[in-house]
């Protein structure tokens, strides 16, 4: 474990210290979490950094290992490396202040302080966007020895792009924001995780997704996750015994299961802004949730099909 930890830090330092350093401050809040009664949006205050530093950490990791297949950018790896690992330090930093003052660091605008931290936290998250764009670019433009890993690390950062893209949707003002404001108000709050219901009302344990309205956070939370999960059907698939399924195949179904991440992502984005919880989808979104399955299911089983159908003839020649 040691070993593999000194050549990931010799492999990428600013991501890999990142991600370590994330695993700190979650030790941390997780200290906060016992000691500190306060809450913040009927949360206990230390449960959103140390869902930040989770979430940081894990995205770190899973870039050092993404940027180790881009070849001949040295200079494009270390610049991506340094800004991502600049910008997500920057957001984690920026949570902590705010919940040591018990106050929300999303969305506040309560006063001069706040709007600077807000926006800070804006311009990173921007910043982060855009470097993963520009990975998304040189990955799908760069040759890889293994076409099923490629396409699992193509189809990963696509998906997770767009699931960070969601976070720009919370950032407008709500309509109850912006009647307060024409009815004379402070801008007291800018955007909003929830689409309905006011944020901070009843929702999932630890995740606190709204489960009286729709929720934004869950696309968001599902997309960026495709950096593990597509590269994992891609491992799986690779190790897959059966031979009669050809390299080729196994690529199609990674292409399959990346088509099928991105519709479950706007899908659960639009299922959001109707004002829908996760947990109450209405008959329009859980038929457009059938219809994306079954065509996945029908594409991938004809892929299968067609190359059992394959091996079966190719068999059957070589007997006679």
């Amino acid at each position: 474990m040691t070993s593999l930890l000194v050549r990931t830090v010799r492999t990428n330092p600013p991501l890999a210290l990142t991600g370590l350093m994330t695993v700190a401050v979650l030790l941390v809040c997780l200290v906060g979490l016992v000691t500190d009664p306060r809450q913040v949006l009927g949360e206990p205050t230390w449960l959103k950094p140390a869902k930040f530093a989770v979430s940081i950490s894990v995205y770190s990791l899973t870039l050092v290992w993404f940027l180790t297949f881009v070849r001949g950018r040295r200079r494009l790896v270390a610049a991506i490396s340094w800004i991502v690992a600049a910008a997500l330090l920057i957001e984690q930093v920026l949570i902590m202040v705010q919940a040591a003052r018990g106050l929300r660091s999303h969305f506040n605008m309560s006063t001069p302080l706040d709007q600077t931290i807000y926006f800070a936290m804006a311009g990173a998250v921007a910043t982060l966007w855009a470097t993963n764009v520009v990975l998304a670019v040189v990955l799908l433009a760069q040759r890889l020895e293994d076409p099923v890993l490629a396409w699992g690390l193509r189809a990963g950062l696509v998906v997770a792009v767009t699931g960070m893209a969601v976070a720009f949707l919370m950032t407008d003002p709500t309509p109850a924001q912006l009647d307060a404001v024409r009815a004379g108000g402070d801008r007291v709050l800018v955007g909003a995780h929830t689409v309905g219901p006011v944020d901070g009302g009843p929702g999932l344990p630890v995740l606190g997704w709204s489960t009286v309205g729709g929720d934004l956070r869950v696309a968001h939370f599902v997309g960026i996750h495709a950096m593990q999960a597509l590269p994992l059907v891609a491992w799986l698939l690779a190790a897959l015994p059966a031979t009669w399924l050809t390299v080729r195949d196994r690529t199609r179904l990674v292409q399959v299961a990346g088509v099928a991440g991105l519709a479950v992502v706007l899908l659960l984005a639009w299922q959001a802004l109707r004002g829908q919880p996760l947990t109450g989808p209405d008959a329009l979104t859980a038929g457009t949730a059938a219809v994306v399955a079954l065509a996945a299911l029908t594409t991938a089983g004809g892929v299968v099909l067609v190359a059992r159908r394959r091996a079966a003839v190719s068999e059957a020649a070589h007997l006679d």
